[in-house]
């Protein structure tokens, strides 16, 4: 229990410390004060307005070949000891993904115009 509690109290230590030397370090605003919304240019619309649904199957797209890349970088370091079952494992994911993006195909979210 002691050891949780000092750990917490280094924790807040630390995120305490970094928001000072954040506070030490910044650069003071010049004129009307910036957000970090769009990089502190100034909004064109709201931060919370609405999105064309064609983006979210872009997103789903990028999803799953994001998805492909955290499973085939680990993937990689144990197929030589695991085997053939690993490659079927493999392809049986892939296969999956692929009809993913076969479906998206499908719907057109490849279709930029």
């Amino acid at each position: 229990m002691t050891a949780v509690l000092l750990l917490g109290g280094l924790a807040v230590l630390a995120i305490a410390g970094l928001y000072g030397v954040g506070r030490l370090v910044r650069v003071a605003a010049q004129g009307t004060a910036r957000t970090p919304f769009l990089s502190g240019n100034p909004p064109v619309e709201h931060a919370v307005s609405r999105y064309h649904v064609r983006w979210y199957t872009v997103t789903m797209l990028f999803l799953a070949f994001d998805m492909e890349m955290v499973f085939m970088y680990p993937w990689t370091l144990v197929v030589a000891s695991v085997g053939a079952s690993a490659v079927i494992e493999m392809f049986a994911f892939l296969a999956v993904l692929v009809a993913g993006v076969l479906y998206a195909w499908r719907e057109g979210a490849l279709r930029w115009v």
